[in-house]
């Protein structure tokens, strides 16, 4: 890989982004991460940039830092949050919240990077959506910003093809992450029954996700605008009846 691929992560200090970061860097990639806290790990080609996506001065303040000094190719809008209630306990302000920081902030820093990716007439602009988009319980403003992921995604692939930009969303099922852990105790029956519940038998891993997302990411995948691939084991097809 060129070492001119220069990668944009949100949420590149862990978990998933961490996994894809790694991976993206020892392909020869530049990778800059953007997320509050800085990655436990390092190399000479990672460059780290603190902000608050649910800030809207902060990721529109970092969008032109990083564009004034990088052409980015790559922009991979990995961070995310679940806000897991039911309907009865759900706010409308989770859904302004969750919008802003799956959404809106992923659109304040394709605009700042889209010049230089047109001018060289190449990008890839990756999401990492949810099987959630589907509908799950008690993910009201999670699933509605994630469904709107999908829908945005598709609409910038059509209006960006014509530059070589293509744009596509990596949707995971349940993956052992922190996230993950957060809501459904680590080693626990619950987890364990969660897995036998998987048409394949297991829960993800950020492995299993980066896959999907180097695959997108290659100049190779240039045929390929607008889709969503729902890595989840089969989750989105549905659930094995014994």
């Amino acid at each position: 890989m060129p070492p001119s691929y220069t990668a944009v992560i949100t949420g590149g200090n862990k978990g998933i982004g961490a996994s894809l970061a790694k991976e993206m860097l020892d392909a020869g990639y530049k990778v800059l991460c953007i997320s509050r806290r800085e990655p436990e790990f390092s190399h000479e080609n990672l460059e780290f940039y603190k902000t608050d996506l649910f800030d809207k001065a902060q990721v529109s303040d970092v969008a032109k830092t990083i564009a004034a000094q990088h052409d980015v190719t790559h922009l991979v809008h990995n961070a995310g949050m679940i806000i897991p209630n039911l309907v009865e306990e759900a706010e409308p302000d989770d859904i302004s919240d969750l919008a802003q920081l799956h959404l809106g902030s992923a659109l304040t820093l394709l605009k700042a990077f889209l010049p230089s990716m047109k001018e060289c007439k190449f990008g890839r602009v990756l999401f990492n959506g949810s099987r959630a988009a589907l509908g799950a319980k008690t993910r009201t403003a999670y699933s509605a910003s994630k469904a709107g992921m999908i829908g945005m995604a598709r609409t910038w692939a059509l209006e960006l093809a014509q530059h070589q930009i293509t744009v596509n969303v990596v949707a995971p099922g349940p993956v052992l992450t922190d996230n993950f852990w957060g809501i459904i105790p680590k080693g626990s029956e619950q987890e364990e029954k969660l897995a036998e519940n998987i048409p394949v038998g297991r829960i993800g891993t950020p492995e299993d996700i980066t896959n999907a997302f180097m695959f997108f990411a290659d100049p190779k995948s240039s045929f390929i605008t607008g889709q969503t691939l729902f890595v989840c084991g089969g989750m989105s097809v549905g659930i094995a009846l014994l």
